[in-house]
């Protein structure tokens, strides 16, 4: 069985993992706290691997705040794209696979197509260059990497879309949600259980991969299914990007073929209106 060190585990995909691993009985995983795997902190993370010895280490620290990335550009850099070159260099030293996680922001999205891993990636806003320099890095100092890219995570965990509409559904009797930018939502304890099964299928086919739920939606559909599974009771009125301008800019179309990831490790991925059914019972349970 591999040993397994997942860095950023008190994040949304960290406790995807933790909840997948006890529900699997994957035993032999670590989840430190910050202070003892910082990504900004070089020799820690060579410490931390040299104490630990894993087979694999799961990199889901990021800077995520894709609005604020737009001012704080020095840290989302140092986390999202300085930390993960420590990263993937301390576990070259240690002879352990990194998996890295990474987003479909890295595309420009203005195309209306299905966007595979050999496509150009231009980033339009700071979190999507900072991911794409995390990207680089990774390849840069360390072979023996799985690059999975997602888009539009949620969970039962942190804060997400989904536990967003769901406290604002409550509070008002009306919204308005974005219709002109689409892409598919990703349950996270879906990746969680990928990068599980990506593991124990010690494959050596290594590079960039990408990662979604299966299918298409807008976020304003998105929203119209939370509220519709979730019972919740509030008007939904679709609006263009143009009326809700944000300090990033998105991209409009970001849906992932995920050809590559299904054919190389045989996996199943569930529809995203299945999945969030599960989540909202989970949230509601």
């Amino acid at each position: 069985m591999s040993k397994i060190l997942v860095i950023g585990a008190g994040g949304q995909l960290g406790q995807c993992l933790k909840t997948v691993a006890e529900r699997r009985g994957v035993s032999d995983v670590i989840f430190p706290a910050e202070k003892e795997a910082n990504i900004l902190n070089a020799e820690g993370l060579n410490t931390l691997l040299q104490n630990e010895k894993p087979d694999f280490v799961i990199n889901c620290a990021a800077y995520t705040a894709v609005d604020k990335a737009e001012d704080e550009v020095e840290l989302s850099t140092a986390i999202n794209e300085t930390g993960a070159g420590y990263l993937a260099t301390a576990c070259k030293a240690n002879n352990a696979t990194l998996i890295h996680v990474s987003t479909d922001f890295v595309f420009e999205g203005n195309e209306v197509k299905l966007l595979k891993e050999e496509d150009v990636a231009e980033p339009i806003n700071i979190y999507g260059v900072t991911k794409l320099g995390g990207e680089k890095a990774v390849e840069s100092n360390l072979d023996e990497h799985f690059i999975i890219r997602t888009s539009w995570l949620y969970s039962e965990y942190a804060n997400n879309f989904v536990k967003t509409m769901l406290k604002l559904g409550a509070e008002r009797d009306e919204l308005n949600i974005i219709a002109d930018q689409v892409g598919t939502p990703t349950y996270a304890i879906d990746l969680a259980n990928s990068i599980f099964d990506i593991i124990a299928s010690r494959s050596t086919s290594y590079g960039i991969y990408h990662y979604s739920n299966e299918g298409v939606t807008s976020w304003f559909d998105f929203a119209k299914a939370i509220f519709d599974i979730s019972g919740t009771q509030v008007k939904a009125n679709p609006i263009p990007g143009s009326k809700y301008p944000t300090k990033a800019k998105r991209p409009p179309f970001s849906v992932m073929d995920k050809t590559k990831i299904k054919e190389t490790f045989q996996l199943n991925i569930p529809y995203w209106r299945d999945s969030l059914v599960e989540c909202i019972d989970k949230l509601k349970g």
